[in-house]
């Protein structure tokens, strides 16, 4: 995803476009259990690939499920028919409280009737998180369970003999207020062994999170499992009750996920624009829907229907909220960095849950929000959030929890907050942008991997606010394969805007038009069609629809694109297609005029200076591996000669920009190089340096 710990969000304006939500995370583990707890083969479409899913399908194959994955991405999961295949394991679950309960609570009943014994441990977090009222639970039904850490957490062992018998009869009581993953767990496992009377699950306390309750009971509805319940305190599961797989079922995109899209669109899809978000609709089963009547309230307009969402951007400043927020406790995160843009205090309650999270999450919301200037205050199940007078550029701690990382990522579209009554009566103009920089950007593997290509696929940004890096040097410096490293770190663009030139050279190569006829080949440049590989393509080029890969390293095709870039028009039609280039989240352009004329303003711009012995030998080294007989000697004059040439050009000749950082790459590695640019890269910007140990909210793990 990202190689470096931290990513740079520029200052954003606008959103727009289209975006498709990932599998919800709650429907998917919960499907991936139900099927493994059947009998018969479950097919499951638009499951949702993260780390999540990752470990609750690792844990189905080591407990003996069959799992196949097809050519469109549809896991087929053959469950165990309510029978232990395996009868000791050790599973690791990671940070996933939606894999953790439940199979605790399943395991834990079929150990104890049919013998076994399995361990379930995660990471240091997941062993601070409480799971003692499930165990409170399952204990008197006559469930062995060992607490291997801290009493009341993870780890655990579960175990019991073959031919046990669970004390099913009198109502099995668990709290409701702490986790309505309890609750969830004793709903999915009981059925189990509802065979001869019906098993009663009654609620001690208020029940919070009713919304998750309620995609439970729906797909336990799906897999033939009727659950009648009194005012959400008694919950009753039929006797004779069996799972029986729906053959195939579809995973909604995760509503979650898509409060974030909303979000962006109510602060920022303006004048006329729209944001659309497709995977989930108003038809949702999933609670954290309802995040769309709150974004009404705040002043989004928001119109929608099965499978997708359309956003715009109502009321500005949006109205600031009041709000128990028990029925959307995830989605109510999201409203939390809204109070950002708000015109007054933004208050949310009934949030006491955030506390036994992946992280302390009314903790680390309040830390995070006050460092881009918020005032917020707190108390056990609130958080109030006043707008800030004055944005900062602010580092964000993600604390390992991917919700942190999507939600505080809102916060860069500081750039469209302007005046309310918070703001001390300033003036409705917008207040300058400011960078915020996310920690541990892979945190959102957890359950939306391609989370930030998906906001840089809609969201927009002036392009003075989108950061640039220019690499340029002379032939065979390694300006290429720095400039494509830093890409690489930073998750940036990369302009090649040789392959720009080698591009054109070999299209009017193709049509048949000569290299020196500067007008015909200009037009040529201005109509390229020329496509960058990303991602898993990185590395390969289109032109045309055609891959040009190897094409354009060919020593011929140098020698053309040489041709074509001395001349004027040819070089001027290319402008347009290279400023273009510059996109959030920010751009390193490798080529010999990028910091002198095309990105003047570029922030940081870089010079090798490798001598021509050294590039001698690298370009030695290079043809030698290819099978390609050369001489050092030969190379290294030809490489002085065409110094010589590139120094005298009329156009975009070879030399630094007047503001440029000589870096003379001779001796070092391609990782010393990156190294020392992004050292001057974390000069150039505005953020503190990077802690070797970020500071953490009471009550926070490690990441």
């Amino acid at each position: 995803m990202y190689e470096l710990p931290f990513l740079d969000l520029p200052a954003l304006d606008g959103a727009s476009g289209t975006v498709r939500l990932p599998g919800s995370k709650s429907i998917s583990n919960r499907v991936l259990l139900l099927a493994g707890l059947c009998a018969g083969t479950t097919a499951v479409h638009d499951l949702l690939a993260s780390d999540d899913t990752r470990v609750m399908l690792a844990a189905l194959q080591a407990l003996g499920c069959a799992l196949r994955t097809d050519a469109d991405g549809v896991v087929h999961v053959t469950g165990l028919g309510g029978q232990l295949a395996v009868h000791e394991a050790r599973l690791f679950l990671g940070n996933a409280g939606t894999a953790m309960r439940p199979l605790a609570a399943a395991l834990a009943v079929l150990a104890a009737t049919q013998g076994g014994s399995f361990e379930l441990s995660g990471v240091p977090r997941m062993h601070e998180r409480p799971i003692a009222d499930l165990v409170d639970a399952l204990r008197p039904l006559g469930c062995g369970i060992d607490e291997l850490g801290a009493p009341g957490y993870p780890p655990l062992r579960l175990h019991g003999t073959a031919g046990g018998r669970l004390q099913t009869r009198q109502p099995i009581r668990v709290r409701g207020d702490v986790s309505s993953q309890f609750l969830t767990a004793l709903l999915m496992a009981l059925p189990l062994v509802a065979g001869e009377h019906d098993v009663v699950i009654e609620v001690v306390g208020e029940l919070i999170s009713k919304p998750y309750i309620e995609i439970t009971l729906n797909l336990l509805a799906r897999f033939g499992i009727e659950v009648q319940h009194q005012a959400w305190q008694r919950f009753t599961i039929g006797r004779g009750s069996r799972y029986r797989s729906p053959g195939a079922i579809h995973v909604e995109g995760d509503a979650s996920s898509a409060s974030y899209f909303i979000a962006a669109g109510a602060i920022a899809a303006r004048d006329g624009a729209a944001l659309r978000i497709e995977g989930v609709g108003l038809d949702s089963i999933q609670g954290d829907i309802r995040f769309v009547d709150a974004a009404r309230a705040m002043g989004a307009q928001v119109r929608g229907g099965p499978g997708w969402l359309e956003v715009q951007r109502g009321r500005w400043p949006l109205a600031a909220l009041t709000l128990d927020c028990k029925h959307i406790p995830d989605a109510a995160m999201t409203l939390a960095v809204m109070g950002l843009y708000a015109d007054g205090p933004t208050r949310l309650s009934g949030i006491a849950s955030w506390r036994v999270k992946e992280t302390d999450r009314i903790a680390a919301m309040a830390a995070e929000l006050r460092k881009v200037g918020a005032q917020v205050s707190e108390g056990p199940d609130f958080i109030e959030v006043t707008p800030p007078l004055d944005w900062r550029a602010a580092t964000i701690q993600t604390y390992d929890d991917h919700r942190m990382a999507m939600c505080l990522s809102l916060a860069s579209f500081n750039a469209l907050a302007g005046a309310s009554p918070a703001s001390g009566g300033r003036d409705s103009l917008p207040v300058p942008g400011r960078p915020v920089r996310i920690l541990d950007p892979r945190c959102v593997g957890k359950t939306f991997p391609d989370y930030f290509e998906a906001l840089f696929g809609v969201a927009h940004a002036t392009p003075e606010n989108v950061p640039v890096i220019t690499v340029d040097g002379p032939t065979a410096s390694g300006k290429g394969t720095l400039a494509a490293a830093l890409a690489a770190a930073l998750g940036w663009h990369l302009l090649d805007s040789g392959a720009l030139y080698r591009a054109t050279g070999l299209v009017a190569q193709w049509d048949g038009v000569s290299p020196d006829d500067e007008a015909a080949v200009a037009r040529l440049a201005a109509a390229l069609d020329l496509r960058f590989g990303q991602g898993g393509e990185s590395g390969r080029t289109w032109l045309r629809g055609r891959e040009v890969s190897e094409d354009l390293r060919l020593e011929a095709t140098g020698v053309l694109a040489s041709r074509v870039s001395a001349l004027p028009a040819v070089r001027k039609a290319l402008h347009g297609l290279q400023l273009a280039w510059r996109k959030v989240p920010g751009l390193v352009a490798d080529g010999r005029d990028m910091g002198t004329v095309v990105f003047p303003d570029a922030p940081l711009k870089v010079f090798l200076t490798a001598s021509p012995a050294q590039r001698a030998q690298r370009r030695h080294k290079q043809l030698i591996s290819k099978g390609i007989p050369a001489n050092i000697a030969d190379l290294r004059a030809d490489l002085e000669a065409r110094d010589a040439r590139d120094r005298m050009r009329s156009v975009a000749p070879l030399k630094p920009a007047e503001d440029a950082l000589l870096l003379d790459n001779s001796d070092l590695s391609i990782e010393d190089s990156v190294a020392q640019v992004l050292g001057w890269w974390e000069q150039r910007r505005p953020f503190d340096a990077l802690p070797s140990v970020a500071a953490r909210p009471p009550g926070a793990s490690s990441p």
